[in-house]
C-alpha cells in the first residue's frame, strides 16, 4: 500500500517591511538592549561614586600651610619703658626775707631772662631792720671814740708814772695802778671794735634783706608754676617759701622707669626714642644716665633711666607721659622672618624651621637667629630671600572625613 506523504504548508513570518502587519519580535529585542544599557550606566556611576566616596572618606586629608615670606628689612632690639617728660634744669625761686608779697611781675608761661625782676616783697620790715642796724653801728662808733680817748689818757698816765717811779717820786703800787688802767682802756677799745664789726655785719645783712625784697630770675627759662599770690605774707625765718618755678625746656629729660630684668642691658650713650599721648611724632635722643637707686612699685623694682633730647620748638611739655624705646641693637637691610616662625628662640640661637618648596613639599631647614624684636627676627644663615617659611598648617577636609567615617560606622 502506497503511503502518501504530505508536505506541510510553510508558515509565513511577517517581516518589518510588511507595513500592514504589527511588529512583535524586533521591538522586544530593542527594549531589552535599552534596559541592559541603563543598568550598565547605573553600575558605572555607582562604581565611580564609590571610588570618589572612598577617597573622600579614607584618603589622607590635604594639608594647607600658612607661610610667611622671607624679606629684607630693618630690625632692632629694644627695651620698652614708661616715662615722664621733665625739664633738664629748673629752679624754685623763693623768698629769703619776710614780708607781704607786694607784686608779681610774671605769669605762667612767660619766658624770662637771667636777673629779670620777678616779684617784690614789701620792704617795710627790711628797711626798719636796716635802720636799726645803722643806729647800732653809729652808737658803737661813738663808744669806740670814747674808749680810744680813755686809752690815750691811760697811756699818758702810764708813761708819767714810769718816769716818776724811776725818780723815786711815787711808789710801785701807784705805778701798777697806772699800768692796770692802761690795760683796761686797751681792752675796752678792743671790745668796742668787735661790737662795731658786729654792727657792720648787721648793717650788711639789713642791706641784703632790702635787696631780697626784689626777687630776680637766677636763670633764663620759662615760668612753669606759681605757688604764691600777691598779698600773701611770707615768713622766711623758718623756711624759704617758694614763689614760682623757672625751667629750661629748650632741652628736656625723659625720666623712664626700666625694670630690673632689663636694666642690665641699658647703658649710657644708647639711642632711645619715644612717643607721647596724642601725637604721632617720634622724638629721638640718647641715654644720659642710669640712676643707681631703685624704686619699688607694686613689688617690682624699677630704675630711673634719663634720656636727654633737644626741644627747641617747645612742643614737649612738662609731665607728659611717654612710651620710651631704648635701642639695644639694630640692623638694616637684613633677612627677616616673623617671630611666629621661630617661637621663643633667643638671639644667637640655632633652630630648625620648615620651608615650603615651590612643588608643595615641606623641607626642614637649620637657621641661625640674629637680632630679634617683638614682631620679627633677623636670620643670619639658613634661608634665602623670598622663601616661604611655614608658620602653621591645617587640614580643611579632616572634619568632613571624620563625619563620613562616623556615618559608615552606624
Amino acid at each position: 500500500m502506497a503511503t502518501t506523504r504530505t508536505n506541510p504548508v510553510p508558515t509565513l513570518v511577517p517581516t518589518v517591511r510588511d507595513a500592514n502587519l504589527t511588529p512583535q519580535k524586533v521591538p522586544r529585542a530593542a527594549s531589552l538592549w535599552q534596559r541592559r544599557r541603563f543598568w550598565l550606566v547605573g553600575a558605572l556611576v555607582v562604581v565611580v561614586a564609590g571610588a570618589f566616596g572612598y577617597r573622600w572618606a579614607f584618603a589622607k586629608p590635604k594639608v594647607v600651610y600658612t607661610t610667611a615670606t622671607v624679606q629684607r628689612g630693618d630690625v632692632e632690639s629694644t627695651v620698652v619703658a614708661a616715662g615722664i617728660v621733665q625739664p633738664i634744669k629748673y629752679v624754685d625761686v623763693g623768698a629769703q626775707t619776710s614780708g607781704m608779697l607786694k607784686s608779681l611781675k610774671v605769669q605762667r608761661g612767660d619766658h624770662v631772662e637771667k636777673n629779670q625782676l620777678l616779684a617784690e616783697i614789701d620792704p617795710a620790715l627790711a628797711d626798719t631792720a636796716l635802720l636799726s642796724s645803722n643806729a647800732a653801728l653809729s652808737s658803737m662808733t661813738s663808744q669806740r671814740a670814747v674808749k680810744q680817748a680813755t686809752l690815750v689818757l691811760a697811756k699818758a698816765q702810764l708813761v708819767r708814772s714810769d718816769a716818776l717811779f724811776a725818780a723815786l717820786v711815787i711808789s710801785a703800787s701807784d705805778r701798777d695802778v697806772a699800768r692796770a688802767n692802761y690795760g683796761v682802756a686797751l681792752a675796752d677799745v678792743a671790745s668796742v671794735s668787735a661790737q662795731m664789726r658786729q654792727a657792720n655785719a648787721a648793717v650788711d645783712t639789713g642791706k641784703t634783706n632790702v635787696g631780697y625784697t626784689k626777687i630776680t630770675a637766677p636763670m633764663a627759662g620759662e615760668v612753669v608754676s606759681i605757688t604764691l599770690l600777691e598779698g600773701q605774707t611770707l615768713n622766711a625765718n623758718q623756711s624759704a617759701p617758694n614763689i614760682l618755678r623757672i625751667a629750661d625746656i629748650s632741652t628736656v629729660t625723659v625720666w623712664s622707669q626700666v625694670s630690673e630684668a632689663d636694666i642690665v642691658d641699658v647703658k649710657p650713650g644708647q639711642i632711645a626714642y619715644f612717643t607721647v599721648l596724642g601725637s604721632t611724632r617720634r622724638w629721638s635722643g640718647k641715654v644720659r644716665q642710669v640712676l643707681p637707686t631703685p624704686e619699688l612699685i607694686n613689688n617690682v623694682v624699677f630704675y630711673d633711666v634719663l634720656v636727654d633730647l633737644p626741644n627747641p620748638d617747645g612742643e614737649l611739655k612738662i609731665q607728659m607721659t611717654a612710651q620710651v624705646f631704648i635701642v639695644l641693637a639694630q640692623a638694616k637691610g637684613v633677612l627677616l622672618v616673623p617671630v611666629a616662625a621661630i617661637g621663643n628662640a633667643s638671639e644667637g640661637s640655632v633652630i630648625k624651621v620648615q620651608v615650603l618648596k615651590p612643588d608643595g613639599n615641606v623641607e626642614t631647614r637649620t637657621i641661625k637667629i640674629g637680632i630679634k624684636s617683638e614682631l620679627s627676627a633677623e636670620v643670619t644663615a639658613g634661608l634665602n630671600e623670598k622663601e616661604q617659611v611655614v608658620i602653621g598648617g591645617k587640614t580643611p577636609t579632616a572634619k568632613k572625613a571624620s563625619a563620613l567615617t562616623a556615618q559608615k560606622g552606624h
